[in-house]
């Protein structure tokens, strides 16, 4: 057993994760009811990762921000740039896909007990209330904005603290990064209950249906993430993107695909950012708000699912409506992590601009739900797992330049 034991430490996480998935397959294709136990798992590792993810983005900003040494360039600026641009090329895309390949729904189900917003403005204004949050109410429930600015409030007021507080600071920053280190380690179990969850009690014979709407998302996704984004990549770093690519998708997106959530896959991104061997400095404040801000999975999703509605009823989208369409898909997709149920829930605020009413743009918002066990995935995948990538991307970019 000790022998195995220390087998298995010696394979990468990847691979102890690849096992992990092929096993939950197995398990819940052979014994769907008798191991309905191994369910848990995957709530118990996706919870550690939800609980411990908060307090780490709070002590590594603070920690990043008090020790900051005056005349230390960091890259931050150029990773908003970079989520920025990302962001809008991906709506962009979908609208154009869109166009090339119109979907049409069988609207007959309704959403049930979900509010969404009413425009743009309760979009700002629930980011805008995030902000002023209290620090422990942000902490508690995984408000990042929050957590964001205060900890970075109390690392610009630490920043003269005697010596001896910054080095409690980094001391409790190092403690909850080895906590989180364990949590990662345990995801190949995790990620063997999530698998084994998913197949024993939804499968995918639901998702038969809508198949093509399937086949259009994930296309679209996988072409932002394996074309466009190289494409932003090889422009600021004049170098073959594809290791940096191939890398951030291995090692944090197959995690935020089986997790759905990129709050839970803040860890890993910050685990992987380090391995990459990037600036604490950056990396601490631009992978959190990442998490917050750059939702190119989420354009796809609205403008997608947008455009299909508008299909279906037989609306005619003009180029000029199309443009605005892009436009409000990525700031409405930035806000996405504000408003409860995510990306889904905004797609009556684009519907509206199309001259949908509610009551169907709620249907297209129920079909979202019913294809989420591959939409929302595919779409954290891309969100989380470019984190990483612009955070780098800038990072390499800036020492080009200064070389």
């Amino acid at each position: 057993m000790g022998e195995l034991f220390h087998m298995w430490n010696r394979m990468s996480l990847v691979v102890r994760i690849m096992i992990g998935i092929v096993i939950g397959l197995i398990l819940a294709l052979l014994f769907p009811e008798q191991l309905s136990v191994l369910s848990m798992l995957g709530t118990l590792f996706v919870e550690a990762l939800k609980a411990v993810a908060p307090v780490l983005v709070f002590v590594l900003v603070l920690n990043a921000i008090a020790s900051h040494v005056s005349g230390k360039e960091t890259a931050v600026k150029g990773v908003l740039v970079l989520y920025i641009i990302s962001t809008f090329l991906a709506g962009f895309v979908a609208v154009v896909v869109s166009f090339i390949f119109p979907t049409t729904l069988t609207l007959k189900t309704e959403a049930q007990d979900v509010a969404p917003p009413s425009g743009i403005g309760e979009v700002l204004e629930t980011l805008l209330f995030n902000i002023v949050t209290n620090p422990v109410t942000a902490i508690m429930e995984a408000n990042y904005l929050g957590i964001l600015v205060w900890a970075l409030l109390l690392g610009v007021a630490l920043r003269g603290a005697h010596s001896s507080t910054k080095t409690m600071i980094t001391n409790v920053s190092e403690a909850v990064t080895k906590i989180v280190q364990w949590v990662i380690s345990l995801a190949p179990i995790g990620i063997l209950g999530i698998v084994f969850d998913t197949v024993a009690t939804t499968g995918f014979a639901a998702l038969g249906e809508y198949g093509r709407l399937i086949i259009i998302l994930v296309g679209t996704m996988l072409f932002i993430a394996l074309v466009v984004n190289p494409i932003i990549v090889f422009i600021a770093t004049r170098k073959n993107p594809y290791p940096l690519v191939f890398t951030v998708l291995k090692e944090s997106g197959v995690t935020a695909f089986f997790t759905r959530s990129s709050a839970a896959n803040i860890p890993v991104n910050m685990n992987l950012a380090e391995k990459l061997k990037l600036n604490k400095d950056t990396y601490a404040v631009s992978i959190p708000l990442g998490a917050t801000i750059n939702m190119a999975g989420a354009a796809v999703t609205i403008s997608i699912l947008s455009m299909a509605a508008a299909h279906t009823l037989g609306v005619k989208v003009d180029l000029f409506t199309a443009v605005i369409l892009m436009v409000l898909s990525a700031v409405s997709a930035a806000g996405a992590s504000g408003v409860a149920g995510g990306s889904l829930l905004l797609i009556p605020l684009a519907c509206s601009l199309l001259g949908i009413s509610d009551d169907i743009a709620m249907q297209v918002v129920a079909i979202g739900f019913v294809i989420g066990v591959i939409q929302d995935s595919c779409e954290t995948a891309l969100n989380s797992s470019s984190d990483v990538l612009f955070t780098a991307t800038a990072e390499y970019a800036k020492k080009r330049k200064e070389s």
